[in-house]
């Protein structure tokens, strides 16, 4: 009945086009030509790994080219973890891979805009869209004016979109409260939560809170830049953005948050008196008045994982997400959802400000392409 249904949904939207469409190329390119969206996986770590099996499971998405620096040669289905090949080896030869076309490169390779900033150019010069998990990316125009304007002209003159997104930044702490602000009439302050047990999370991000640390070398990682949550002052420009507002004192601190019993996860175990995580702060203000206050908390052993927003307006608003928005299903899934959104925006450097909300699409995603090849 269901496959009746979707056959009956299917033909009537084919033959309204049909009907009433006077854009022929549309139509042909619509339902004749069932184009598929090319992409190109630039680092295939944990993140870029998942977000790779992903688009291999997505109706009109296909992965022709990837590029790592290990497991060279090794078809991409065997390294992100498939139980097939895909026809598509690993190498390190990125000009190769991006001479062949493609339509969108998924770069997650690191979460520093001046690490990644030469791999984004060579991208963007090869003529290809972007979508990267990189944080300051997300939005850099107020850490990193120089590095944004000059990939925004470059973007231009090659008439290309780079975008940047995943769960947070690019979700949780920035879009989210955006668009709950819709309803408000006007908004004096927004507050976000970010709370998150980090039990169940990878290993890489357990160690990166400081989890099992003492405290003197929490400190120390701490002191070096290595222990911090990336993406906190992105967010609160991307909101002073969103909002009109211009921040003229910005202050973050990170501390540990102690455990006061033993914690364990999969990985490893905390002591009593040892770091279990990490607790950091950002607060913007403008004229003297907080207007930004961003808490994340993530440590082993929280008793309740969750995502909240609290507006103080017209009206007053605090909505959670119970359980807390999951960090790498939903920073692949907003990489991937946002693909058609990126090939579709205008030319230049975009943030989660400038393109429509993202959603998965349950058909064949070629169908929401619109720029002609």
């Amino acid at each position: 009945r269901n496959d009746v249904l979707h056959v009956y949904n299917e033909l009537t939207e084919f033959l309204a086009d049909v009907i009433v469409s006077v854009d022929i190329s549309r139509f042909y390119k619509r339902y004749l030509m069932m184009r598929e969206i090319r992409v190109i996986c630039y680092g295939l770590g944990p993140i870029g790994a998942r977000t790779a099996r992903l688009v291999s499971q997505k109706d009109g998405m296909k992965i022709v080219g990837a590029v790592e620096m290990i497991n060279l040669g090794k078809d991409i289905g065997e390294v992100i973890g498939l139980e097939k090949k895909l026809g598509v080896n690993l190498t390190n030869d990125v000009d190769a891979v991006f001479s062949q076309g493609a339509d969108i490169v998924i770069q997650a390779t690191g979460s520093s805009l001046p690490r990644v900033k030469e791999q984004l150019i060579s991208i963007i010069n090869a003529g290809l869209n972007v979508v990267s998990t990189c944080e300051e990316l997300s939005y850099p125009w107020d850490k990193e004016p120089g590095i944004s304007a000059e990939l925004d002209a470059l973007a231009k003159e090659k008439n290309v979109t780079v975008l940047a997104t995943g769960v947070n930044p690019g979700f949780c702490m920035d879009f989210f409260p955006i668009v709950m602000t819709g309803v408000c009439e006007d908004v004096e302050k927004i507050r976000v939560a970010r709370i998150q047990d980090a039990r169940p999370r990878r290993l890489p991000f357990q160690k990166k809170i400081g989890a099992g640390c003492t405290l003197a070398e929490f400190a120390e990682l701490k002191a070096s830049g290595k222990l911090r949550h990336v993406g906190l002052e992105e967010s609160v420009g991307m909101i002073a953005a969103a909002m009109g507002w211009k921040i003229d004192e910005y202050s973050e601190t990170i501390d540990p948050i102690i455990a006061k019993q033993d914690v364990s996860s999969e990985y490893l175990t905390v002591k009593a008196g040892q770091a279990a995580g990490v607790e950091q702060i950002a607060v913007a203000k403008m004229n003297g008045k907080e207007i930004i206050r961003m808490e994340f908390q993530a440590y082993l052993g929280a008793p309740e994982s969750h995502d909240t927003v609290y507006i103080t307006g017209t009206p007053n608003m605090e909505v959670t997400a119970k359980g807390g928005i999951t960090g790498d299903i939903a920073t692949a899934a907003m990489v991937v959802n946002a693909i058609p959104r990126v090939i579709n925006a205008p030319a230049g450097l975009l943030t989660m400000n400038d393109i429509p909300p993202v959603h998965p699409y349950m058909s064949q995603w070629g169908r929401l392409i619109e720029k002609a090849d």
